[in-house]
């Protein structure tokens, strides 16, 4: 597993959000963890007004442990499927674990992980009982870092070969920009369009095809944070879009404003 990502893919308005909280990412310590995770990420704040945070999610589940005020609880966040909005305010603190997409089903293999896709659901509901205080009160990073492992370890991980070939498949369309059709990369890898549409259903919890497209929309909103004038056609050409109508289409409904207007504000 690489070090943290220290990206802001998929967070609207970074700037803004890091100008308000305290953010992180660690890596688990745990080396039997690491091939399941992207990061352990965490968040505190203390704000003199409220503020809403949005992102567009990765094809990723979270187990998230939360502290607003003096209420703590934990969830299971399935991979999101719309812009998530997040309003904070005065006092806080989450605790939460990025899986890889894939990595999730080896700590719950009686569910497939689409099961969950689109929904956040109680803690207790997938891992039974667990005390998020144990991870959410320690005071420094470390300590919190170290009871995110043993919550985890205590879960699994139970070594599976799909899950491994989930996790690397994913990689290959977050990383090789050529792949631009799911039908394509099936056969490429050796497979139906069918097997790997159950694949992606059973360990990513969402489709191939979802899985480009949202990766296309966090390479455009990378570009309009990092790049003044962007050639939105072209870029819309290199993403493997018909033409830069279809880019804005994609955009605007999952960013909720043209690529434009999101990179003019």
């Amino acid at each position: 597993m690489a070090a943290p990502r220290r990206d802001t893919r998929g967070i609207l308005d970074p700037a803004e959000l890091l100008s308000r909280v305290r953010f992180r990412r660690h890596e688990p310590v745990a080396t039997a963890l690491r091939p399941y995770l992207e990061h352990y990420w965490l968040i505190d704040w203390d704000l003199p007004e409220p503020y809403a945070s949005h992102v567009v999610p990765h094809p990723s589940v979270n187990v998230v442990f939360q502290r607003f005020g003096d209420h703590s609880f934990g969830e299971v966040a399935g991979v999101g499927l719309e812009l998530f909005t997040q309003k904070l305010e005065g006092t806080g603190r989450v605790c939460g674990v990025q899986f890889r997409p894939g990595g999730f089903r080896p700590f719950t293999p009686a569910a497939a992980v689409s099961e969950w896709t689109g929904r956040r659901v109680p803690l207790s509901e997938v891992f039974g009982a667990a005390d998020p205080d144990s991870v959410l009160s320690p005071v420094e990073d470390a300590s919190r870092v170290a009871a995110l492992d043993a919550f985890l370890l205590a879960h699994g991980p139970h070594p599976d070969p799909q899950a491994d070939l989930a996790m690397a498949l994913v990689d290959r369309i977050r990383t090789d920009r050529t792949i631009l059709r799911a039908g394509v990369f099936a056969r490429a890898q050796g497979m139906s369009a069918r097997t790997l549409q159950r694949l992606f259903a059973q360990y990513v919890g969402v489709g191939p095809k979802w899985v480009i497209l949202r990766y296309r929309i966090h390479e455009a909103l990378e570009r309009a944070e990092s790049q003044a004038g962007v050639d939105w056609a072209a870029l819309a050409a290199e993403l493997g879009y018909t033409d830069q109508a279809h880019l804005v289409r994609d955009f605007t409904a999952t960013v909720g404003v043209p690529p434009t207007a999101y990179a003019g504000r």
